[in-house]
């Protein structure tokens, strides 16, 4: 879809599309040669992964944080968002009661119930479990500070570094996981992982290989190159770091 048909869709103008992309929150899948943003359905499910946090009022430098965080698990996300929604409707359900009331001639003069202490509670615990994810904040701390500075220039280039190396595993589906050009690619996955986000070590590189086929977005992400390509890579690295 082209950037104004994602606007018509989803009702985030195109302006607002722009600057996601700008920021390296939303970055479509293609840019024709006239430069035409092209969104595949991988970019529409996390607009709409950001659109369900914007919902729940997190400023957009968290959700960036958050969803270019290596230990992002859309579906984790989910059940999140849903919880803080609900804790949402239920303070949405307190008001309109306490209105009622009013209405209705009390004169109670309760506050508590304009409180947003358990939905901000439950943001900075998600927020704050999605960094600890791994259980290394030295790594967390790298992986910000060399990010940081990444231009929109930065990002491209480095996305497509990793689409080489995804599309060296796709053209070798047919090798073992054991084949030893399919453990070097392993090597090169790693060593890219820790030239651009932070020292990425084993047992790191095997949580990664668990998401590649436990987590449908970044399975089908993966497997655009070719399909069985995300199971080839779990494969490889679990033999890679036993």
């Amino acid at each position: 879809m082209k950037i104004h048909e994602v606007a018509e869709l989803s009702g985030v103008t195109v302006r607002t599309l722009q600057y996601y992309d700008q920021i390296g929150l939303l970055m479509p899948s293609e840019v024709t040669e006239v430069g035409y943003r092209i969104y595949h359905e991988e970019d529409l499910d996390r607009l709409q992964q950001i659109l369900f946090f914007r919902e729940l009022e997190f400023p957009l430098r968290e959700i960036k944080d958050i969803m270019n965080n290596p230990s992002y698990d859309r579906l984790e996300a989910l059940r999140n968002q849903k919880a803080m929604l609900l804790e949402k409707r239920s303070r949405m359900d307190r008001l309109i009661r306490l209105v009622e009331e009013r209405l209705g001639g009390q004169q109670d003069m309760s506050f508590k119930e304009f409180s947003m202490e358990s939905i901000e509670n439950h943001k900075k615990q998600y927020a704050e479990e999605i960094r600890n994810r791994w259980g290394n904040s030295d790594a967390y701390a790298e992986y910000e500070k060399k990010t940081k500075g990444y231009s929109k220039e930065d990002w491209n280039s480095i996305t497509q570094a990793g689409d080489s190396i995804m599309g060296e595993f796709a053209k070798h589906r047919d090798l073992s996981p054991e084949d030893e050009t399919v453990q070097e690619l392993v090597a090169r996955w790693q060593n890219f992982i820790t030239a651009h986000y932070y020292e990425c070590t084993k047992e790191i590189l095997t949580g990664l290989g668990n998401m590649y086929v436990s987590d449908e977005r970044f399975r089908g992400n993966i497997d655009k190159h070719g399909e069985g390509t995300a199971e080839l890579m779990s494969k490889a690295i679990e033999i890679y770091c036993a």
